[in-house]
């Protein structure tokens, strides 16, 4: 392996899937504020994941909807107030001459 390149300070990190609740121990320099107390009694760095091994399609052979804090929601109403606007504006003609 090249020298230099590669993170320092790898240390235990919980991983937890949060559309159901899967979570896994292992080593990782991914940075987090929260901490949770594990299994072993230890206190860990928390990550949270949307979608892990557990909950992934390729892995669990079904096709799960994970609708992660709303977002197809927010879309729709983005794209809602667009259609309006467009919709309240007349369209310029343009006249060929």
């Amino acid at each position: 392996m090249k020298q230099g390149i590669h993170p320092e300070g790898y240390r235990l990190v919980v991983f937890k899937d949060m559309s159901n609740d899967h979570a896994f121990v292992c080593k990782s320099t991914a940075a987090s504020k929260e901490t949770i107390v594990w299994e072993d009694g230890n206190e860990y760095p928390l990550v949270k994941c949307d979608i892990s091994s557990q909950s992934h399609p390729f892995f669990t052979g079904k096709m799960n909807f994970v609708d992660t804090a709303g977002r197809i929601d927010k879309f729709k109403s983005k794209y809602a107030r667009h259609l309006k606007k467009n919709e309240a504006a007349p369209a310029k003609e343009e006249t060929a001459e």
